[in-house]
């Protein structure tokens, strides 16, 4: 990484903010808080749309698209809702322009809506109110939905990826007959993310419970992935949320069950976004750029050929098409970089800031003795390999990268993980630390908001499984009152 920039321990977040748009991921828009998503990135991100997916049709869900406009009149159906979102609601009010007396553009007063739309900042509102003309049956349940889509929630203070006015997301949105069918979805769908984190961006991630002052506006009950980025710092990986039957109760949504009876259907709602792109930075690059999951980068394998005279190239050219042809029956993705507008160390600096898994590069002396030079990204490290069965040597390779870039995020989130049974402690660690500190709380929502009120720190979640220490009951550090368990505080994005 260049010098004129931060490394990660002198200023984490112009690290951050370099890496991301000098990687071509992003860069800021000429609409204020909103960010253009470039190919490299988009590329990334389609990654994760696929594979989110599929794991979402393997579990009996299907997509379908909702209006990006809700009229003003539903928010105010569910009063948590409407007043969870209302900040960050942006508002049409007018559907026309004309030209003003001096040749500007100016709102045409005549065209005012009669009532006026919120620009979608999530969807539960319009889609109960689908719902409401869908589901008449207990045979039409459980209805089982997701979408992908954008929305927007007006951020003055915004950063790449992890908060913009305007992003990208999934939103699932089921209605079920009973409770406990809800509840079990909301779980499931938590264990989805979170075997999409684990499994394919190499992110250990913590499921939990969010507290009463943490939900979700409109929800019962909030599921959660957190993960711990390099700076120690929480970043909420996804959310999944039981909302009971508010929005059943809302929109007037009724089934009829086998008995005859008329009753409100459950509901299940559950999102992740763009911000998993800023995840994926914070948690495994490095202060030479990017380092990419296998099974996420937009390329695995980029091929660079070193030579002096086009003979030289030609005859490598034939040879990496063999190979390039091998990797790609193998389902590896594969780049050959043969440009003759750039020397082969660009390429390599170019490559290694864009993470990319494993470099090969091959010359004349390769073409000779067989050989090519291997790198991966992750470790640096550097072998020759035969070319012989390279396919093979290359895909185990790629594996053994994808579970290295796990062990490695999980053995740097367990040695800044702390525990403390004082509140002095608690502001020590938090102060001079920071990362995931497990301490007794007394539950009240007063004790929660002195805690992030003098520390900044919040609680990221109640752990879903925890060792048999910290699901001991205990005393709350601050007030001395019983606790049930520990839970996690962090600082977070």
């Amino acid at each position: 990484m260049s010098k004129e920039f931060a490394t990660r321990a002198e200023n984490y977040s112009e690290w951050y903010n370099h890496l991301v748009q000098k990687a071509d991921l992003a860069e800021h828009s000429a609409v204020k808080g909103c960010m253009v998503i470039k190919p490299y990135g988009y590329s990334i991100w389609e990654k994760m749309q696929q594979a989110l997916d599929q794991m979402f049709k393997d579990t009996g869900h299907s997509n379908a698209y909702f209006p990006l406009f809700i009229p003003k009149s539903f928010f105010s159906k569910e009063a948590s809702h409407v007043e969870g979102f209302a900040k960050e609601c942006a508002v049409v009010t007018h559907y026309r322009l004309k030209n003003g007396p001096d040749g500007t553009i100016i709102v045409d007063e005549d065209a005012k809506l009669a009532e006026e739309l919120i620009v979608r900042p999530t969807s539960e509102t319009i889609i109960w109110n689908t719902y409401k003309g869908w589901i008449q049956s207990y045979r039409d349940l459980p209805l089982l939905i997701n979408q992908w889509a954008n929305v927007v929630r007006w951020e003055m203070r915004t950063r790449l990826f992890l908060r913009t006015a305007e992003f990208l997301w999934q939103e699932g949105h089921t209605a079920h007959a009973t409770s406990q069918e809800a509840v079990e979805e909301t779980e499931r769908m938590l264990d989805v993310y979170a075997d999409f984190a684990e499994n394919w961006m190499a992110l250990p991630v913590i499921k939990g419970r969010k507290t009463a002052n943490e939900r979700f506006a409109g929800a019962l009950d909030t599921y959660c992935i957190e993960a711990m980025m390099q700076d120690g710092k929480a970043l909420q990986a996804g959310t999944s949320h039981f909302l009971g039957q508010n929005f059943a109760k809302a929109f007037d949504v009724k089934f009829t069950t086998k008995e005859g009876k008329q009753e409100f259907v459950w509901a299940s709602s559950w999102g992740v976004s763009t911000r998993l792109m800023g995840a994926l930075v914070m948690a495994h690059s490095d202060d030479q750029g990017l380092v990419l999951p296998p099974k996420l980068a937009p390329f695995q394998v980029v091929i660079v050929p070193i030579y002096k005279t086009p003979e030289e190239l030609e005859k490598i050219n034939v040879r990496v098409e063999e190979m390039r042809k091998a990797l790609v029956k193998k389902g590896i993705r594969v780049k050959y970089d043969n440009r003759d507008t750039q020397r082969p160390g660009w390429k390599f600096a170019e490559y290694e800031f864009k993470g990319v898994p494993i470099r090969i590069a091959i010359g004349p002396k390769d073409m000779e003795s067989g050989t090519v030079e291997v790198s991966r990204r992750d470790t640096k490290e550097k072998e020759v390999l035969q070319q012989v069965d390279i396919e093979t040597k290359i895909e185990h390779l790629l594996t053994q990268i994808q579970d290295n870039m796990y062990k490695k995020a999980l053995t740097f989130r367990e040695a800044n993980m702390h525990r403390v049974d004082t509140y002095d402690d608690f502001k020590k660690v938090i102060n001079e630390q920071s990362g995931f500190v497990y301490a007794h709380w007394d539950g009240t929502p007063e004790t929660e908001e002195k805690i992030k009120n003098e520390t900044k720190a919040t609680i990221r979640c109640i752990p879903l499984k925890q060792n048999e220490m910290d699901k001991k009951p205990g005393v709350c550090m601050v007030t001395g009152k019983p606790s049930e368990q520990r839970v996690i505080f962090a600082l977070a994005y």
